[in-house]
């Protein structure tokens, strides 16, 4: 039954038939085809999926930095970003990662991200004389902290799949964020000194005070969201409310840059986002419950420990296979699925499983900057309006930095796991 439902969800990928369909087809498949249970089980399956209060927190943190977007915090986010790291050659570049991990702690999406940094940044890198294929490949692979950096909604799923704390992976992406962002500006800053690009990066910057005048309230938000999780104010699910209220009152009332007709488009956009999201949960969710049924998690934890002699080649097979797997599954789904038949295994090579989660969301992570269904190369090239052949070979030096940075984080479990012990 397992292979079938493999072998036909790839397939109906193959054809294009969108994510959730083709999980949820090749389970209701598996179903009819390969065991006696009825096909009600589908829909009770579907439906108990979803039924999770931790799972309230993605469509709230969707309209929270839908709400964000539309009240301009990232053109304030940029103007900060510029004024700490935009007065040295290749400063405009660095400032997109810098400003991709600020927003990223407001979104917690990807491509909420690509979208509303690379519709300021990608113009103003190739008005600097960056080459436009560059600055879509940079604002692509920036975006990708989206989903590192807290609160991030592949953490939640990964906390609601393997049932961990989805606080302290909260915490606990805070230092493989900041890595790879490190890594990408340190980059940047000598791959444009190579080239000569980014010499007057420095013009019309504003002062320090005044650009953190303006985007003081916006940063105080993941203050307030992972502060007040560990001083155990509210639960991750009440930090996406509080979010919400804190981004409508940043847009209606102190910047008013949010009117009715806006916060209409808002919310018609976060509903759509949202369900198509709970839509692959729910899929994957039945998709979860027929492979365990199949003794498909046991029979992978026998095969490696039978296979596999140590912790480090546990590791690096899995970093090879979710690599792989994250160029042609989306991320919610991949770790929906993923999740409960990997995190079983790890613990039996005593890998941590809040190390364990930041290993499988950075390396899907990946999956998003590459082909051939890489959603933050597609939203990029979209802004950028280049087409992809263009822009994947300026992206071959960035998945490079990330893997390097992923192999850190994989054998230094300190950089996932090193501030925890200070928060309890």
């Amino acid at each position: 039954m397992s292979t079938f439902m493999m072998f036909a969800m790839v397939a109906l990928f193959a054809l294009g038939v969108p994510i959730a369909i083709a999980i949820a087809a090749a389970s209701i498949g598996g179903i009819a085809f390969f065991t006696p249970l009825p096909l009600l089980v589908a829909a009770q399956k579907l439906m108990t999926s979803i039924d999770s209060f931790p799972l309230m927190a993605v469509p709230f943190f969707i309209l929270a930095g839908n709400l964000m977007e539309q009240a301009g915090i990232s053109a304030r986010l940029v103007e900060f970003a510029k004024t700490l790291v935009g007065g040295v050659q290749g400063g405009l570049a660095c400032s997109c990662v810098l400003t991709c991990m600020i927003f990223a702690s407001v979104s917690g999406s990807s491509v909420a991200t690509t979208f509303a940094i690379g519709a300021i940044l990608i113009p103003a890198m190739t008005r600097h004389g960056y080459p436009t294929s560059f600055a879509a490949a940079l604002q692509a692979t920036s975006a990708e902290l989206g989903v590192i950096i807290p609160p991030s909604i592949p953490l939640i799923l990964y906390g609601i799949s393997a049932e961990v704390s989805i606080g302290s992976l909260f915490v606990a992406g805070i230092g493989p964020g900041v890595l790879i962002a490190g890594a990408l500006m340190l980059f940047v800053y000598l791959y444009c000194r190579t080239k000569g690009w980014g010499a007057n990066d420095h013009v019309d910057r504003l002062s320090f005070f005044t650009a953190l005048r303006q985007a003081f309230l916006a940063l105080l938000m993941p203050v307030i969201i992972v502060g007040g999780i560990y001083r155990g104010i509210f639960t991750p699910t009440e930090a996406s409310v509080v979010a919400v209220f804190y981004a409508l009152l940043l847009g209606v009332f102190i910047y008013r840059t949010i009117g009715w007709n806006d916060l209409l488009q808002v919310l018609h956009r976060s509903v759509i986002s949202s369900t198509i999201i709970m839509f692959i949960i729910a899929a994957a969710g039945l998709f979860s419950f027929l492979v365990t049924r199949a003794g498909v998690p046991a029979a992978v934890g026998e095969w490696i420990a039978g296979h596999v002699e140590s912790k480090v080649a546990f590791l690096i097979a899995v970093n090879l296979f979710l690599f792989v797997v994250g160029m042609f599954i989306e991320t919610s789904a991949a770790i929906i699925v993923l999740a409960p038949i990997l995190a079983p295994v790890a613990v039996l090579f005593g890998v941590d499983l809040i190390h364990f989660g930041l290993i499988m969301v950075v390396n899907l992570a990946l999956g998003m900057i590459t082909p051939p269904l890489g959603v933050n190369l597609f939203a990029a090239c979209q802004v950028a309006n280049l087409p992809l052949q263009k822009v994947v070979p300026k992206l071959i030096p960035f998945v490079a930095v990330c893997l390097a940075c992923l192999m850190v984080i994989t054998y230094l479990p300190q950089i996932s796991v090193g501030l925890l012990p200070y928060l309890n």
